[in-house]
């Protein structure tokens, strides 16, 4: 049994975290703002993580064998968590996402291969941050997303007083209306209505994992050792063309697709830019993901079910 402290945690694959780490048989508390309970068992701690002083003090005296950050978009966020978590927890699990790799977010990255790209190509120990940028303002925290994850990698990096890894998570599907961002509902309902779906001309793929495989990956990592960031995908990038064709299989539709310029917006996951990262490290560390095409199906599934009107 170790003591585990979830900062967030409350829906999709967070929430399924804190309920493996019950069934496991850990002691978990679960730090949120209030807004929704933890399962039964868990102790729960209603506190803002951005008040530093009101985090501190529902920590109190509190220690941890590992911390799993769920919900750490800034490195002010970062710098925070360094402080308020020193002296209380050997080890640091930070969610962090594929988007620190696009390089349509920061001209650091403007000469990204079209390969996989492996950890070493955003390194956190080098990367900079800028604290006194307006992280407090949620459009602004919204609109530099993909910046605020790179800066408090940097930050948890440099500043952490324990043991530090950040689990960088491919696009999560899965879950049916649990997959909050609606992202594969965006193709399911087109295809279903017959509507047009927006594509680059020459799209270029990217990697996905599974929500449930995304919260065993994150359960296996608070007992690893290992340290710095981790990519988690499902092996077999999939470009929007090859994702649209598993749809349109279930729908029994023809996608329809409008092609559109290069730089400009379309469908969730069309890219026309690299954004594939390679999951080599995860599986010399003893992880076996599985492929995109034994679960995807699957996935759709549940996300055409959730559209269907209720009868009740």
């Amino acid at each position: 049994m170790q003591r585990i402290c979830v900062i967030g945690g409350s829906r999709y694959f967070g929430k399924l975290l804190v309920d493996l780490l019950l069934a496991a048989g850990h002691q978990v508390t679960v730090i949120n703002r209030g807004s929704t309970r933890p399962p039964a068992g868990a102790e729960h701690l209603v506190v803002d993580r951005d008040d530093e002083p009101a985090l501190t003090a529902a920590v109190g005296s509190r220690a941890f064998d590992v911390v799993v950050d769920q919900v750490c978009y800034t490195p002010v966020q970062a710098a925070i968590a360094c402080r308020a978590f020193a002296g209380r927890t050997r080890r640091y699990v930070m969610t962090s996402t594929i988007e620190v790799y696009d390089p349509a977010t920061t001209p650091l990255l403007s000469a990204m291969p079209a390969v996989p790209v492996a950890e070493e190509t955003v390194d956190p120990a080098t990367w900079p941050a800028a604290m006194d940028l307006p992280w407090h303002d949620d459009a602004y925290r919204e609109a530099h997303y993909a910046e605020g994850k790179r800066q408090a990698e940097a930050v948890l990096t440099r500043e952490g007083p324990f043991a530090f890894a950040a689990v960088r998570s491919a696009h999560v599907l899965g879950g049916g209306a649990r997959e909050f961002t609606g992202r594969l509902a965006h193709y399911t309902d087109r295809l279903t209505r017959g509507e047009e779906i927006a594509v680059h001309a020459h799209p270029l793929p990217t990697v996905f994992v599974h929500y449930e495989e995304l919260a065993h990956l994150l359960l296996w990592a608070s007992a690893q050792d290992f340290t710095g960031p981790l990519n988690a995908c499902s092996d077999d990038p999939l470009d929007v063309h090859d994702l649209t064709a598993v749809i349109a299989a279930q729908v029994g539709r023809t996608p329809v697709h409008r092609t559109v310029p290069a730089g400009t917006q379309a469908s969730p996951f069309s890219f026309d830019r690299p954004y594939a990262m390679s999951n080599a490290r995860a599986k010399e560390l003893g992880w076996a993901f599985s492929r995109t095409g034994d679960w995807l199906p699957g996935a759709v599934a549940e996300a055409l079910t959730a559209e269907e009107p209720s009868t009740v």
